[in-house]
């Protein structure tokens, strides 16, 4: 992408072709279509703009001078730090934002199409191996989901999953609301934590505001422990305060919010600020995979290999010796690594060899630092 350069013409104004009196030619018509805070997610928000002449003094007052083309993007400096507004028409292609450009604002997508764009990433519930008891609780936020009004005061609006690195927390998430067949925003705890005071706590309340447009939804929260830290971690990490607050306060309800269930996730549950692990009604365990739910993980990805397996690996016997691997430890350090070496040695298949010395590997190197955690 390429980023908006400075007009290298000379600013004077005395014969534009576009603009009476101009000498530097600038863009008579500019199109901007807003793309929201992209960190978090939050995509197609459109800004009320009450008075068009001042919105443009406001655009010019950021970027008059600077050369824009079709497809790039503008971040807002002043009010609203960070907010997006991606260029989608100008005419002429390529010329500066003058004192005279139009500014306008595309209509950004629909409520409707938004959800729909939501819902493509999501995964069918079936695929989730292991974790019954896990899914077992869903069923609470997937009947409330359904039918939000029917809680009323009791409605499950803040659910808790826990447990070691990789055992299929978001993973579930997202499986709940495809089966729940609701849209579901998933942010990165670290992606909330703002340059500026007061733009972390912002963040989470455009983050409800938009669950609200799109409800009833889920707002998954990955990683929370990095921003809902123990408050005697707190004074280490002051750019963090300001985003519990926010968050214990849309957590509370006091602007309520029906039909958005918060789902906080963590591999710490143990360093979680008492005051935002108090705000969670339901705090849902997840653990690693027994012997049989290994093999059903082990079977069901080798199955996608785009190279045969070695028809004298056992899976069963295989499966024994990996008992107490995470299913991402599984995927992601004993099969794929098997399968690039395979890759590597212009092999036909993968040879079971393979696999045996990867799992060695991994257990050489030793549990990691969550599951040492949990210990």
């Amino acid at each position: 992408m390429r980023a908006p350069q400075k007009s290298s013409s000379k600013m004077n104004f005395d014969d534009n072709p576009y603009f009476e009196g101009s000498g530097t030619e600038f863009a008579r018509e500019v199109v901007l279509k807003p793309a929201g805070y992209p960190l978090i997610g939050l995509i197609d928000d459109d800004p009320f703009i009450d008075d068009t002449d001042l919105f443009e003094a406001y655009i010019r007052d950021q970027w008059e001078g600077w050369e824009v083309r079709e497809g790039m993007y503008l971040f807002d400096r002043e009010l609203f730090k960070g907010f997006a507004y991606r260029v989608v028409y100008v005419f002429p292609e390529g010329f500066a934002i003058g004192p005279e450009t139009k500014v306008m604002i595309a209509p950004s997508a629909s409520k409707t199409e938004s959800a729909e764009k939501q819902q493509k990433a999501l995964i069918p519930f079936d695929d989730v191996i292991g974790q019954e008891a896990a899914k077992k609780k869903c069923r609470l936020i997937e009947r409330f989901l359904d039918d939000p009004e029917a809680f009323g005061k009791w409605a499950p609006r803040n659910v808790l999953f826990h447990g070691p690195s990789g055992t299929g927390k978001t993973m579930l998430a997202k499986a709940l609301a495809s089966k729940a067949d609701v849209p579901l925003i998933p942010v990165k705890a670290t992606q909330l934590i703002g340059e500026y005071v007061g733009e972390g706590s912002r963040q989470i309340h455009d983050l409800y505001d938009r669950a609200e447009e799109l409800a009833p939804c889920i707002i998954f929260i990955d990683e929370i422990d990095a921003i809902a830290l123990d408050r005697k971690f707190q004074e280490l990490r002051g750019d963090v305060v300001e985003i519990v607050n926010a968050l214990i306060a849309e957590m509370d309800g006091l602007s309520e919010r029906k039909g958005v269930c918060t789902i906080g996730s963590t591999n710490r549950v143990q360093s979680l600020d008492p005051a935002v692990r108090s705000r969670f009604e339901e705090e849902i365990v997840f653990v690693l995979p027994d012997t049989e739910e290994v093999e059903q993980i082990l079977t069901l990805n080798l199955k996608t290999f785009p190279l045969p397996v070695d028809p004298a690996f056992n899976v069963k016997r295989f499966s024994r010796e990996a008992a107490g691997l995470s299913g991402r430890d599984l995927t992601d350090k004993v099969l794929k690594t098997a399968l690039h070496r395979a890759i590597i040695e212009d092999e036909t298949y993968v040879k079971a060899e393979y696999f045996d010395n990867a799992l060695s590997e991994l257990k050489k190197a030793g549990p990691d630092d969550c599951q040492q955690f949990y210990a």
